[in-house]
C-alpha cells in the first residue's frame, strides 16, 4: 500500500470516530481532540497532492464526483432503470413531414443522396429549403394522453422523447434555438412538457434524447473547421440546452448521440455529468447512456448502446440497452413503409425476452406522424406486446440474468431469475453465491413438437429435487424427466395455454 492511500485510509477512520463522537454528543474538547491529527493530515504536503479538505468531507459524508471518467464510472445505477426493462423511444421531428428514407432527410438531401433529390425535385418548387417544413409540422392530431396511455398499455416503464435531432429544432422552446423550436414554429406548444406530463401521470419516468452535434449549425461548422479547438458551439449553445433540460423537465434519462465527430474533451461530456451527478435536480436518479465522444461508447455511461439495434446475445459485464426500431429501416416516420419492414410481434418479443436476459433493457422506437400520431401498425405491435408483459411479465420487470441465458441445448430458450437482492454495482452479473433466487424463468419462443420440450442449462437445478415446474398461464405443475444429461419437459396442450407466442416456464422452490 502506498503512503498515500494509507494516509487516505487514516483520514477516514479519523474523521468517521469525530463523526461519531458528534452523534454520542461527547465533550466538545473531546472532540477537537479527535479531530486534531485529521487537522494536521489534511494540512501535510501529502495530503494536499491526495485532495483537498472540503473533498474529503465529501466522501465520508455522501459521493462527490470529479469529471473523470473512474469517478463517474464509479457511481452505482439507479435501481429503477434496470428494474425497469422496457422503454419506448420517440424520434419526432421535422423529418416526420416528408416522411421519406429516414430521420436523415436534411443531410442525405444536402448530400446528394439520388433517391432523396429526385424525391424533393419530384414533389417541391426549385429553391425549397429544409426550413419550410417547420410550419408543416402541425401535430393537430397529437394527443399526449393518448399516446401515454398506449406506451403504458406497452408495458412500457419510461419513455424518451427526441428533444432535438442532429437537424438542430428543438421540440422544447431552446433558449439557443431562435425560430427554430416546436414552441415558435410549427405546432406552436411544448412537446417536451407534454409529452413529460402524460407521461408521468402514467407513472412512467420520462426521458430526453437530445444530439450532441446539428449537421449545420454554422457555430458547430466553426469549430469543426478549427479541428475542435475553439469550444463556441459547447459553451454557448449545447451545455445551455441540456442545463435547460434537466432544470425545466427533470429527465429520469439522457440519452445522448451524435458525439462521434469529435472527442469528449471537445464536448466536455466529463464536466457536464459531473455536474449532473452532484448538483444538478436529477443528481439521484438520471441515467445516461455512453454516447459522449469518439471511443466513449461501450466504455463509459450508466448504461451502454455501443451501437443502434446492439444486442450481442451474450451477458455483458455492464448495464447496457437494445433501443431497436418497430421499422426495421428507419427511427423517423416513413410514409413509404411496407408491411415487411415492420418486425412481427414474435421478432419483436425474441429481441426482448434476448435482451432482457443478457442483462440489458429494450427501448422500443416508434415514429410518430408530423399530425402527431402513431401508425396504427405501431400500435398493434405495442399492444400485442403489452397483452404478453401482462402476463409473463413477472419473467421480464425486475428480473436478473442468470447462470444461463440462451440454453445450450435448445436456442429458442432464453432464461432469466428473480432475486431478492439488487446489486447496483453490477446489476447485470450472474447470481453470487449470496444471492437468493426466488424463481427462474425459462421463455420458450418456438412451441417443440409434440408438446415435449428438451432443454439443458436447468438439469442440475431440477436434479436436486428442490422445484416445481409450471408454466405461466396454465394451471397445474408439468411433468418432467431426466435422461442422458437432458430434461424432458411435457408440456400442456398448446390450446389450452393463454399466450399465442413466447410461453414462460416458472421453475420455483418448493
Amino acid at each position: 500500500m502506498s503512503k498515500s492511500i494509507l494516509h487516505f485510509y487514516l483520514f477516514t477512520i479519523l474523521f468517521k470516530r469525530y463523526h461519531l463522537a458528534v452523534k454520542k454528543k461527547s465533550s466538545r474538547k473531546m472532540r477537537w481532540l479527535l479531530l486534531l491529527p485529521v487537522l494536521i493530515a489534511t494540512t501535510s504536503p501529502i495530503s494536499a497532492s491526495i485532495r483537498s479538505w472540503e473533498e474529503a468531507v465529501q466522501d465520508v459524508k455522501g459521493k462527490k464526483y470529479s469529471p473523470k471518467w473512474p469517478s463517474l464510472d464509479s457511481r452505482p445505477l439507479p435501481e429503477w432503470f434496470d428494474r425497469a426493462k422496457i422503454g419506448i423511444f420517440l424520434h419526432w421531428g421535422l423529418y416526420s413531414v416528408p416522411g421519406f428514407g429516414s430521420e436523415w432527410f436534411w443531410s442525405n438531401w444536402k448530400g446528394g443522396d439520388n433517391k432523396t433529390v429526385k424525391f424533393m425535385e419530384a414533389n417541391y418548387p426549385p429553391g425549397f429549403t429544409y426550413q419550410e417544413f417547420a410550419p408543416m409540422f402541425k401535430a393537430e392530431f397529437f394527443d399526449p394522453e393518448k399516446w401515454a396511455s398506449l406506451f403504458q398499455k406497452a408495458g412500457a416503464k419510461y419513455v424518451i422523447l427526441t428533444s432535438k435531432h442532429h437537424e438542430g429544432y428543438t421540440l422544447f422552446p431552446s433558449k439557443r434555438s431562435f425560430s427554430w423550436n416546436a414552441k415558435e414554429v410549427g405546432p406552436k406548444r411544448d412537446l417536451v412538457k407534454d409529452v413529460a406530463n402524460a407521461v408521468r401521470n402514467k407513472n412512467m419516468k420520462f426521458g430526453v434524447y437530445h444530439s450532441l452535434y446539428e449537421w449545420f449549425n454554422p457555430i458547430y461548422i466553426e469549430d469543426k473547421m478549427n479541428l475542435f479547438t475553439t469550444r463556441n458551439y459547447v459553451n454557448d449553445k449545447l451545455w445551455p440546452d441540456l442545463k435547460q433540460l434537466v432544470h425545466d423537465y427533470h429527465p429520469s434519462v439522457i440519452w445522448s448521440d451524435g458525439d462521434w465527430e469529435a472527442f469528449d474533451v471537445y464536448w466536455n461530456s466529463t464536466a457536464f455529468l459531473a455536474w449532473l451527478y452532484n448538483d444538478s435536480p436529477v443528481k439521484d436518479t438520471v441515467v445516461v447512456n455512453d454516447r459522449w465522444g469518439i471511443g466513449i461508447p461501450c466504455h463509459h455511461g450508466d448504461f451502454y448502446n455501443c451501437a443502434d439495434r446492439y444486442n450481442p446475445g451474450k451477458l455483458q459485464n455492464h448495464k447496457w440497452e437494445n433501443a431497436f426500431t418497430v421499422d426495421s429501416k428507419s427511427w423517423g416516420y416513413r410514409r413509404n413503409m411496407a408491411i415487411e419492414d415492420v418486425l412481427s410481434i414474435e421478432h419483436l418479443l425474441k429481441e426482448v425476452v434476448s435482451t432482457v436476459s443478457c442483462g440489458g433493457n429494450a427501448l422500443i422506437n416508434v415514429g410518430p406522424t408530423k399530425e402527431g400520431t402513431i401508425a396504427a401498425i405501431f400500435q398493434e405491435r405495442l399492444l400485442a406486446l403489452g397483452d404478453w408483459l401482462a402476463l409473463n411479465g413477472e419473467a421480464i420487470y425486475g428480473s436478473s440474468p442468470w447462470h444461463s441465458q440462451n440454453d445450450t441445448r435448445n436456442g429458442d430458450v432464453w432464461y432469466t431469475c428473480v432475486k431478492s437482492t439488487f446489486n447496483a454495482r453490477h446489476p447485470s452479473s450472474r447470481p453470487r453465491r449470496a444471492d437468493m433466487i426466488t424463481a427462474i424463468y425459462a421463455v420458450v419462443l418456438k412451441w417443440p413438437e409434440n408438446n415435449l420440450l428438451v432443454i439443458s442449462d436447468i438439469v442440475q437445478d431440477l436434479h436436486s429435487g428442490t422445484y416445481e415446474v409450471t408454466m405461466i398461464g396454465s394451471e397445474g405443475h408439468l411433468k418432467w424427466n431426466i435422461d442422458s444429461g437432458l430434461v424432458y419437459i411435457r408440456l400442456p396442450d398448446k390450446a389450452t395455454v393463454k399466450s399465442n407466442y413466447a410461453w414462460t416456464l416458472k421453475f420455483k422452490p418448493k
